[in-house]
């Protein structure tokens, strides 16, 4: 089990800004999808609206009520997923789980700024708030594909 100065460590002075510097934070009145994700192992939750035209992201707000590793994840979901399909979401979401659960890379360029929360692979426990931005966009723009095609 990391030290608790590990811990410390883990919260540096990048991942603090990025958590102060969380972008789309005004929910979408007339969102195409919404979808909350909470992690019932520390509370976090996070929100996300996502508007969706021709298969890709037009626009995008997020709720996050989670730790600063979180909000930073969230950050740097949200200064990327504007203009992205699906496809891309998912490959985002899929590496950034690689990267905390099996040592994998960090995901392609533009959710490139996942590489700040390399070190919280050792944090099991802080795992799934880190996921939530991602994983709530993906949703959310499934949901939205699906209600398109309906």
């Amino acid at each position: 089990m990391p030290a608790d100065t590990d811990l410390i460590k883990l919260y540096s002075t990048r991942i603090l800004a990025l958590a102060a510097e969380i972008p789309h934070t005004t929910r979408l009145t007339d969102a195409d999808a919404t979808v909350k994700k909470r992690s019932p192992l520390c509370g976090s939750a996070v929100t996300v609206d996502v508007r969706v035209a021709d298969g890709r992201i037009t626009d995008f707000a997020q709720d996050v009520r989670a730790c600063a590793l979180g909000q930073a994840a969230a950050a740097v979901t949200g200064k990327a997923v504007i203009g992205r399909s699906l496809p891309e979401i998912e490959a985002a979401r899929d590496g950034l789980r690689a990267m905390l659960k099996s040592g994998g890379d960090v995901p392609d360029a533009p959710f490139d700024g996942f590489e700040v929360l390399g070190p919280a692979k050792d944090f099991k426990n802080r795992h799934a708030s880190i996921l939530l931005a991602i994983e709530a966009t993906a949703e959310a723009m499934e949901q939205a594909l699906q209600a398109d095609c309906a």
